[in-house]
């Protein structure tokens, strides 16, 4: 089900001279609503939805809130913010269960608790779509064939275990058109750190027996692997092949290393997810530790939003069943708390996996360890977050101080461009808020208007701004800035507001302030602007709407807050280019041949040695290839010689 399955039968009763609101319009709802299991949405003014929950008997449930007493000031508020609800029916509690969480992740209403970083955590892949399987990097959908390892805490652990990987087993992480291309070992087989079997220096065979030997340790068989490489290492010392003895002794000490190299091992938990929650001053901490193969794979720190008035049970409880929508679980979930309805998430999760999966809370032994080193470093990682909020709040004080704003900004925008004179031009915008970088919200724009001259910086912010303002209209639950900051002067800024006016939003009326923010410049005997080097490092200028520029007292806390922000929107702006242009360099042509995919374009470059080298061909030669029919080949000659040829 999805949120468009909602049933539009249940509609309030008219009272035209006297709509109803709050607890009276949720007691009229139900008089109409089923016994069953069930979502609903309580949805306030223009359309909003406030919150999202779930029933096993939508009327038992819904009429709670129509009582007078009994609720949490945070329920009060949401009950008298009501305008409106609506209703999904599902066939049991358990599918009532997982369409909340996947509402709650899509529409994030305002009184939900919600996971707040909701971010795809990298996994090891040992692809099998090759006769010689490359290990490598993977995050997000798992579409590719082959054997997935992890979560990984974060991609610095992945790269840490990848580079111990490749010594101990010597796989391959090259792309497959590299592989196809090589004539000649490359430099990680000159560090002992690839085998070489794209020219033949180890069989295919041979080459599997490696994969065979990786994919045992990462399922946890360390142990038999590390004897099955003692054992071969004694038998070339024995033969007097002490070269081989000695790399087979490397790849052992390799293995050691990522053993040893993990920060809490366990005995008793071979694949488990172990989530501990610390609540302190309205603020809480859930720390997620994973285990694999009996390994501690990392932990993650989670600040999930509106737990103000919740209990500590009901937080976790329902962070873990959004951190599952969209990710697999593992077959044990280990809590730091009982959970109000541990047997109703066990049957969800176990649904969604396909398999049984335990939800429990250890009372004692190694598992209640873990759990409670996990609930230690939700406690000291709260403590930091809270230390850190404090100072970007005061940092946020002096800016709103600084640009004379009536209040804190909660969420500021910052946009910039990149490119070298337009070619692989995109746009980014960063977002920060009270608890700093917002980052799983940051976004690029790849510029699109092909009338735009090379290096038109105004046109590319007003395209940016244009589709980024366009949306908010569009989407009604969109997040609204409190601050815009344009990284330029006047010019910048004329051109975002140009935007503003166009699309029909007034700033000053939605509570949008729109500033720009530059180096201090100077005009030269020949009349030409200069940046002002005389007035140091913090010559930057801010530019306003109807104000003259103005410049920030050095030292002051607003001032670097602006900077911090406009310098990583440069960083990241910067870092989308790159990537965009390293793309384009090593974009394959065969790429975007139809009927051409990746076995197919492996044969073409295998025969003719380099993509220039099939453009070339005719469709004679073309044909001769495995895999290639006569239409397929003139499919190919058209597109490099017909009328679309590039």
């Amino acid at each position: 089900m999805n949120a468009d399955d909602a049933n539009p039968t249940i509609e309030p009763s008219p009272s035209p001279d006297d709509p109803l609101t709050g607890a009276a319009l949720i007691g009229d709802y139900v008089k109409r609503l089923p016994g069953k299991p069930g979502v609903y949405r309580m949805i306030g003014e223009r359309d909003v939805v406030l919150y999202v929950g779930k029933a096993k008997s939508l009327k038992a449930r819904v009429a709670s809130y129509a009582k007078s007493g009994g609720h949490s000031n945070r329920i009060m508020r949401m009950i008298a913010e009501t305008r409106s609800m609506e209703f999904v029916v599902t066939g049991t509690e358990t599918e009532a269960l997982l369409l909340e969480a996947n509402l709650i992740k899509q529409l994030r209403p305002r009184y939900n608790v919600i996971l707040r970083d909701d971010k795809s955590f990298p996994f090891i892949l040992v692809a099998e779509d090759h006769e010689a399987p490359q290990i490598l990097k993977h995050r997000g959908a798992q579409k590719r064939k082959g054997a997935y390892y992890g979560p990984f805490a974060s991609a610095g652990a992945v790269n840490r275990t990848l580079n111990t990987l490749q010594k101990a087993f010597l796989l391959r992480s090259c792309s497959d058109s590299v592989y196809e291309a090589r004539t000649r070992p490359c430099l990680l087989h000159q560090i002992k750190r690839c085998s070489a079997p794209c020219v033949g220096l180890i069989s295919i065979e041979d080459y599997a027996a490696l994969v065979d030997e990786a994919r045992s340790f990462l399922d946890g068989k360390s142990g038999d692997v590390q004897r099955k490489l003692s054992q071969q290492m004694e038998r070339a010392a024995e033969a007097l092949d002490f070269e081989q003895a000695g790399a087979i002794r490397d790849r052992i000490r390799a293995l050691s290393y990522v053993q040893g190299t993990q920060d809490i091992n366990a005995a008793t938990v071979g694949e488990a997810d172990i989530f501990a929650l610390h609540v302190e001053g309205g603020q809480a901490c859930v720390q997620v530790f994973f285990f694999r193969a009996g390994q501690n794979w990392g932990n993650h720190a989670f600040f999930p939003r509106q737990t103000q008035d919740a209990e500590a049970p009901e937080i976790l409880e329902a962070f873990v069943a959004q951190f599952y929508d969209g990710r697999d679980p593992p077959n044990a979930v280990l809590t730091s708390h009982d959970l109000p309805q541990t047997d109703l998430l066990e049957e969800a999760l176990s649904l969604k996996a396909g398999r049984k999966v335990t939800v429990r809370a250890p009372r004692r032994g190694e598992k209640r360890d873990l759990v409670d080193a996990a609930a230690m470093n939700a406690r000291e990682a709260l403590s930091r977050r809270v230390a850190e909020s404090a100072s970007q709040r005061k940092a946020l004080d002096a800016l709103a101080a600084a640009l004379g704003l009536d209040g804190s900004p909660e969420r500021i925008e910052v946009y910039d461009n990149s490119h070298i004179q337009g070619a692989n031009a995109v746009g980014a915008m960063i977002v920060a808020g009270p608890d700093g970088l917002v980052k799983n919200q940051y976004r690029k724009f790849n510029i699109k208007t092909e009338s735009l001259s090379p290096g038109d910086d105004y046109g590319m912010m007003r395209e940016v701004l244009t589709r980024r303002f366009s949306r908010m209209l569009k989407e009604e639950n969109a997040e609204r800035p409190d601050l815009v900051v344009i990284d330029g002067g006047k010019g910048q800024l004329s051109a975002a507001l140009a935007v503003f006016d166009d699309l029909g939003i007034d700033p000053e009326t939605e509570g949008i302030a729109v500033i720009g923010v530059s180096k201090a410049r100077r005009l030269t005997d020949g009349g030409e602007k200069r940046i002002d080097r005389t007035m140091g490092t913090d010559a930057d200028q801010v530019v306003a709407p109807g104000k003259d520029p103005f410049m920030l007292p050095p030292r002051d806390q607003a001032l670097f807050l602006l900077q911090r922000l406009r310098d990583e929107a440069h960083r990241f702006a910067i870092g989308a280019h790159r990537a965009k242009r390293k793309k384009a360099i090593s974009a394959n042509p065969l790429d975007d041949i139809p009927g051409v995919g990746a076995k197919r374009k492996r044969a073409l470059l295998h025969h003719f040695g380099s993509a220039k080298a099939v453009a070339r061909a005719k469709p004679g030669d073309l044909s001769a290839v495995d895999g290639v029919s006569d239409a397929l080949a003139q499919t190919i000659y058209d597109f490099f010689h017909g009328d679309g040829a590039a």
